[in-house]
């Protein structure tokens, strides 16, 4: 083992202890073993669940939840980087002897001063984890244009992780208080995506909606109307091939020279001008290009371009939670034969993005690309192979890639060259040892708690791996799903999952999945919550 340099927060607390930083199968958490070698059955703290960054309104109630693992159990404590947390009456610290592995802080009534960067530590005798979350708190009432000015003025921004971007929404809402992202993203949307946009952040009344957004819309027009001539195609923002994302549209300034601001979450970000920096901007004629290049999770969120002080454009951001089960592999072909390409995800994912030789590969005549019914396996076909088809094919979902050739041979048969022929494909894998690869069952991906409003699909999922292969068994509320024809179920390469079609209250429960075979049995699960809707036609209102 490698031995590392000691931290404040790392050091040993007793004397003849060491310091060895270990890795977490959990990014983002950094563990320090306190011994050379553990004793048998026991080990260092680390976390199953990490608090994940939070950006909440002023006034509402802020919690982070960590869940810890380790024998002897870990104690958790939580600290800030620029200030306190031991006020009881802003900081409370909940833990349940019933579950002694999860924790929570909670900050009832979260005010800006409290946003700041947390950190969360678990700690035993063995060893210490440790792993930080960032709070950002929405300001209500805050104006842009200070800030905008100290910007183009050279000032010095510091945001302290508070956002500032989002104003106070003054208008009545007859729905109670509504998320202020809700309207800048509503606002830079396509119509089709109104109903989608609407049940995430729990708005209802869609007659109310559409009266808000139009006078919004009307009143931001105006504002833009001070810089911008002409805004068009509005593109928003997507992962693209090699590990990027980006978002686009068409722009006229009325001056060449105002400042252009990009901001994340209520947050400025720093970007380069045509040179690909973490941020970037690309500029060609009327056509205004913002990239991020290597993505990771925490490039997640709300970003806004903005000319002067007026907000010209907003795109949300989502990480798609999928990885690769099975990974496309090199595949070898005769000319004029098909190539198949194929992987299998770990969530379902209606559409991916396949590359071939730098080039996006597009459904057509030379490529065909398939998707199974439960959206896990997806096939790219190279169709009627040529000898310039050979090359690195790539595939993307979400933040995650993986890639492998397509050689193509020459044909060295007289008697079939130029023919097509008939569709066969094969893939290079390694030779294996002889090995025992006998396991009891355990869940990869546990199932995770659905909240649902009432009519709307739910997709549930987890995998799972075992030798020999599990059997898989649904239940809800302990009664079996697997022969209940009113949940579809499926079992692809150890990803179990379950669609409910048209959520009623009868849905609601504890949903269990169980996994056995000759080695072993796993569980896991999960509940689902099923809100009432006093739904309207979406349709009927938009064409009113």
């Amino acid at each position: 083992m490698k031995f590392f340099k000691k931290t404040k927060d790392e050091e040993p607390t007793a004397p003849g202890q060491v310091a060895i930083k270990k890795r977490s199968r959990v990014p983002g958490v950094m563990i320090t073993q306190f011994v050379e070698e553990l004793p048998v059955g026991m080990t260092t703290p680390d976390f199953t669940l990490k608090p994940i960054a939070l950006t909440i309104q002023e006034g509402k109630c802020a919690v982070f939840k960590a869940i810890v693992s380790g024998n002897p159990t870990p104690s958790v404590h939580w600290t800030r980087s620029n200030g306190e947390v031991t006020e009881p009456e802003r900081y409370k610290m909940v833990s349940d002897p019933a579950t002694p592995y999860e924790h929570y802080i909670e900050m009832p009534e979260v005010s800006p001063e409290q946003a700041d960067t947390y950190k969360c530590f678990a700690t035993n005798e063995y060893g210490k984890a440790v792993v930080t979350a960032n709070l950002n708190v929405i300001e209500m009432g805050y104006k842009k244009g200070k800030a905008m000015k100290d910007a183009r003025a050279g000032q010095s921004l510091n945001f302290n992780h508070k956002t500032r971007v989002v104003e106070s929404d003054k208008d009545d809402k007859k729905e109670g208080e509504i998320d202020p992202r809700f309207w800048d993203v509503l606002m830079s949307a396509d119509k089709k995506d109104y109903e989608k946009i609407c049940a995430e952040f729990g708005v209802t009344n869609f007659r109310w909606m559409l009266k808000t957004l139009n006078a919004k819309k009307v009143e931001r027009e105006e504002e833009q109307a001070k810089y911008v001539e002409k805004l068009s195609n509005l593109k928003h923002i997507e992962v693209k091939p090699g590990g990027g994302a980006e978002f686009e549209f068409e722009m006229s300034l009325k001056d060449p020279n105002v400042k252009i601001f990009l901001f994340k979450n209520g947050v400025m970000v720093p970007f380069s001008v045509e040179t690909e920096e973490k941020h970037f901007l690309k500029k060609t004629g009327r056509k205004f290009t913002f990239g991020i290049k290597d993505l990771a999770g925490d490039d997640e969120g709300l970003y806004q371009v903005m000319v002067e002080g007026v907000l010209i454009f907003s795109t949300d951001f989502k990480v798609p939670m999928v990885d690769f089960l099975v990974k496309i592999q090199e595949v070898k072909a005769t000319e004029r034969e098909d190539a198949v390409f194929e992987c299998v995800l770990s969530s379902p994912m209606s559409k991916i993005q396949w590359t071939g030789r730098n080039q996006p590969c597009e459904q057509g005549d030379k490529f065909d690309i398939e998707v199974s019914e439960d959206m896990l396996i997806h096939t790219l076909v190279v169709k009627d192979c040529a000898k310039l088809d050979g090359g690195i094919y790539s595939v993307c979902a979400g933040i995650k890639s993986c890639n492998a050739f397509l050689v193509v041979e020459v044909d060295s048969d007289p008697a079939t060259k130029g023919k097509k022929k008939v569709h066969k494909f094969s893939m290079a894998f390694s030779s294996f040892k002889s090995l025992n690869f006998e396991s009891a069952p355990s869940f990869l991906v546990p199932l995770k708690t659905h909240s649902t409003p009432e009519s709307y699909e739910c997709y549930m999922s987890c995998a799972v791996r075992g030798d020999p292969t599990p059997h898989v068994t649904w239940y809800r509320n302990n009664i079996s799903l697997n022969t209940n024809t009113n949940y579809l179920i499926t079992n692809t390469c150890g990803v179990c999952s379950m669609l409910i079609l048209r959520v009623g209250t009868k849905d609601t429960g504890e949903y269990k999945v169980i996994a056995d075979n000759a080695l072993g049995r796993a569980e896991c699960s999960t509940k689902l919550t099923v809100n009432e809707l006093k739904w309207m036609c979406v349709d009927y209102i938009l064409r009113e």
